[in-house]
């Protein structure tokens, strides 16, 4: 795709197992998608790294990336990956994608330093959700959350959010609460799980099917519903049967949409985002 030449900044959050294959095991596919992930940001991107956190606690799934992309004119993009590890190792070091408050803090950091330097911020979502220990609720997790959304609601540069592949509960809306939300054609995105939401709402986990249809958690859905601006289409069989496909897809989207957003004031697009959420919210309450 056209992916070279011009620095950005990209946010993420990947999990796994949500890249379909029948062939493969949960494990295998996970994985599999993890090394997507890495090979997408390596691809679209460059120079990966992980910025340090402003407080104590063990490091959390947030990365952070600089690159180049071709579209004028935004000579620099800004970008933030959330990762869950593509083996036990790295999954425990990432603590299974699950960020903890001082994660979300410092994707706050790096949101208003690229908004500082007029870099426009990508967001890679594919967690299942904010780590709900007890001691990530006592450090404040719920607040990290919110104040990560208000945070992209105030950004005066343009914001745009891919889920590759889970998006679950407020751990994936605080990425998402962007200009444009893209999702790849066979990822999910939802406030709970359809696990958690039958446990509650049946107390039994048998329902969990019934409660994913109700969710209505796919990607198709979600655009119908207007809660997600466009899909991206995969290769047949999922995007990790072939991953130069899938990655120039995602590549491709993102280009066009941030051509659409060139020349677009910083006033107009915090707007923008904000009403476009508002909207959201009154066509559930009608």
């Amino acid at each position: 795709g056209a992916v070279t030449q011009c620095p950005a900044a990209f946010v993420g959050a990947p999990s796994g197992g949500v890249f379909f294959d029948n062939s493969a095991t949960g494990a295998e596919t996970m994985e599999k998608t993890a090394e997507l992930r890495f090979e997408l940001a390596e691809t679209v991107l460059a120079d990966l790294a992980e910025p340090p956190s402003s407080s104590r606690p063990p490091a959390d799934p947030f990365m952070a990336f600089d690159g180049d992309w071709d579209v004028q004119p935004f000579p620099d993009i800004a970008k933030e990956a959330e990762e869950k590890g593509a083996d036990t190792e790295g999954r425990v070091r990432h603590n299974f994608g699950m960020a903890r408050p001082e994660g979300y803090r410092k994707a706050q950091r790096l949101m208003r330093l690229a908004e500082r330097f007029g870099l426009p911020i990508i967001t890679l979502i594919d967690t299942p959700g904010a780590y709900p220990g007890i001691d990530a609720e006592a450090r404040g997790q719920a607040e990290a959350i919110a104040r990560t959304v208000e945070a992209c609601l105030g950004l005066r540069v343009p914001l745009i959010s891919v889920t590759l592949g889970e998006g679950g509960s407020g751990g994936a809306m605080a990425l998402a609460t962007a200009n444009t939300v893209l999702m790849m054609e066979h990822a999910i995105y939802s406030v709970i799980s359809p696990e958690g939401c039958a446990s509650i709402l049946w107390r039994d986990g048998d329902h969990a099917e019934e409660a994913a249809a109700a969710l209505k958690l796919t990607a198709p859905d979600l655009l119908e519903l207007g809660v997600i601006d466009a899909i991206i289409p995969e290769p047949l069989g999922g995007a990790h049967r072939d991953r130069a496909a899938a990655i120039a897809a995602v590549g491709e989207a993102i280009t066009g949409v941030l051509s659409a957003h060139a020349g677009i004031d910083g006033d107009t697009l915090k707007e923008q985002r904000r009403q476009k959420f508002l909207e959201m919210g009154k066509k559930g309450l009608g």
